[in-house]
């Protein structure tokens, strides 16, 4: 019997790394077995993938020797971020070199790195078509991540950049429809006729996933782009209806109006909307849906994830 090759999971509490460890958890093939990493294994999500099976160890991304810990004896790894809990690009960067120094360091034959475009590629630092946020970003979340790809690089860890994108599940988390004055709900993302690469969050583990299996000799140095479907904010608005069983009206703002909102983030969220609005065509074209259903046969499309997530659409 072939030893189990142990896959090392950061954010294994949180959404994408969440999805890798049902993933995992579900193979019955029993070739890999998950480490769930997490900052609290005290915590509830922990706990409950201890339950299924999992190994839960502690480390911190800002603890490299930790993290070094965690990964000792793993086979591979999925890495990820999560720029949404300070919202600074140099806390991310930060985190990414302690993880690519841990890989390198544990001698990880396979690293998944979760990451995302430089939006300044399209968009330089100067241009004001858009504000440019903490000095030199336009989308730092994005911009931060693509920075981080060279330090898997240079660190020499053979790495898969795995770009991914907007969440479905955000439309149940303040980015979806809203009941206007007039009582309708509103779906107002800034997008005007534009698609939309959208993907449920487990896809975004499943998908990883593939990319493990096939192993370091088919991927390792690649990059993937991933989505589950390309969406305008009409076809977007005509699943929510059908999922809460009233219309749902789209109309977008413009980019300026989004920022304007004021919410935490706001002016962050709205140049990203930006991007993925002017920058369609690149966006939507690398993602190409049937290279990604070969890696997740089980990709879903919206209205199937629709079908599952549907009641978890706020209606207030």
């Amino acid at each position: 019997m072939n030893q189990q090759k142990i896959i090392a999971v950061v954010g294994a509490t949180g959404a994408q790394g969440g999805g890798l460890v049902k993933a995992i958890l579900a193979d019955k093939s029993g070739d890999y077995t998950v480490r769930a990493v997490t900052r609290d294994t005290t915590s509830p999500r922990a706990q409950e993938l201890v339950k299924l099976g999992a190994e839960v160890v502690q480390a911190d991304n800002y603890d490299e020797e930790s993290l070094v810990e965690a990964f000792t004896g793993a086979y591979g790894a999925f890495l990820v971020t999560n720029f949404w809990a300070h919202m600074s690009a140099d806390k991310e960067l930060e985190e990414a070199a302690n993880l690519a120094n841990a890989a390198k360091r544990a001698g990880l034959q396979h690293v998944i790195w979760s990451t995302l475009e430089d939006t300044r590629d399209h968009i330089p630092a100067g241009d004001d078509r858009m504000p440019t946020l903490q000095g030199k970003y336009k989308v730092p979340h994005f911009d931060a991540k693509a920075e981080a790809d060279s330090l898997f690089t240079a660190a020499g860890v053979p790495t898969t950049f795995l770009r991914t994108t907007f969440y479905w599940e955000n439309l149940a988390t303040g980015w979806g429809a809203t009941r206007g004055a007039d009582g309708v709900l509103t779906l107002t993302l800034p997008m005007g006729d534009a698609k939309l690469a959208g993907i449920a969050v487990d896809d975004i583990g499943r998908t990883a996933y593939g990319l493990l299996k096939a192993g370091p000799q088919a991927y390792a140095g690649r990059t993937v782009h991933i989505a589950g479907e390309h969406l305008t904010g009409q076809q977007i608005a005509a699943g929510l209806s059908r999922a809460v069983g009233e219309p749902v009206v789209y109309r977008p703002l413009t980019h300026d109006a989004y920022r304007g909102l004021g919410f935490p983030g706001a002016d962050e969220a709205g140049n990203m909307l930006q991007y993925y609005t002017e920058f369609e065509d690149y966006f939507t074209g690398v993602r190409d849906l049937d290279a990604v259903r070969k890696l997740n046969p089980g990709l879903l499309t919206f209205d199937q994830w629709l079908d599952t997530n549907g009641q978890s659409i706020p209606t207030n």
